[in-house]
């Protein structure tokens, strides 16, 4: 147990420094920290996944299929054939990462949580396939859980909400957020690129309330570089 967490924290730490470094031009060609697979609603297979963002050139990613683990274990394993395969090649950095549904000033909102154990019981509830009820579905008890597996918590494309992300940011803050995901593509551009007025919001209030900004495509679809 001591092993494996402390490769946890060796994972967070690691993510914690590319997160500091995020900025507009970061996804979806260098990072990518918001996908799915077949796993959830998304259409692409774990190892098309892993194709793709192998021949994208990605540094780092992660599979946030929604309360399942189960897309990002079979690239994991993908990921550590190929590298039995292709010694000598940069490998990827590939985290742990889930997509779960919240309770949010009483609106749902999505909370990325990314690198934390796996194992971990806290997250055991949020892996099932299915959304949480009760307590187990306050963003305040997902966040702490997030935590507790040695993770970090993310609010997901801020601006998709029946609040603003006016209202969400600063209150996701004062429960103990990490980051938000501050470059999004809200109306699936093609080539994709982030949101310019709900990005520039979000990173203020970011800065504002001292968390992470993070990237993603948000890929549903065929290509990771899209989201649909």
């Amino acid at each position: 147990m001591v092993l494996n967490f402390a490769r946890t924290m060796t994972s967070r730490e690691l993510l914690q420094k590319v997160f500091e470094k995020i900025d507009a031009q970061s996804c979806p060609t260098n990072y990518n920290f918001h996908m799915h697979t077949v796993f959830s609603d998304g259409r692409l297979q774990p190892s098309d996944l892993m194709e793709q963002a192998i021949n994208i050139g990605l540094k780092g990613f992660a599979i946030t299929d929604h309360h399942t683990i189960g897309g990002y274990q079979a690239a994991k394993a993908w990921l550590e054939d190929w590298k039995w395969n292709n010694p000598g090649e940069m490998t990827p950095s590939l985290w742990s990462g889930v997509e779960i549904n919240a309770n949010l000033l009483d609106v749902e909102v999505h909370i990325l949580a990314y690198a934390f154990d796996i194992e971990h019981p806290s997250m055991k509830p949020y892996l099932l396939r299915k959304v949480t009820t009760g307590a187990e579905y306050q963003a305040l008890n997902v966040i702490n859980a997030i935590h507790q597996a040695g993770g970090i918590a993310v609010l997901a494309h801020p601006a998709r909400y029946r609040k603003t992300l006016f209202d969400l940011i600063p209150a996701a803050a004062e429960l103990g957020i990490d980051g938000v995901e501050a470059f999004y593509a809200y109306n699936n551009p093609n080539p994709w690129k982030p949101s310019v007025r709900e990005t520039e919001q979000a990173q203020k209030l970011a800065q504002e309330f001292s968390v992470y900004t993070t990237c993603g495509t948000d890929t549903h679809g065929l290509s990771l570089l899209q989201r649909l």
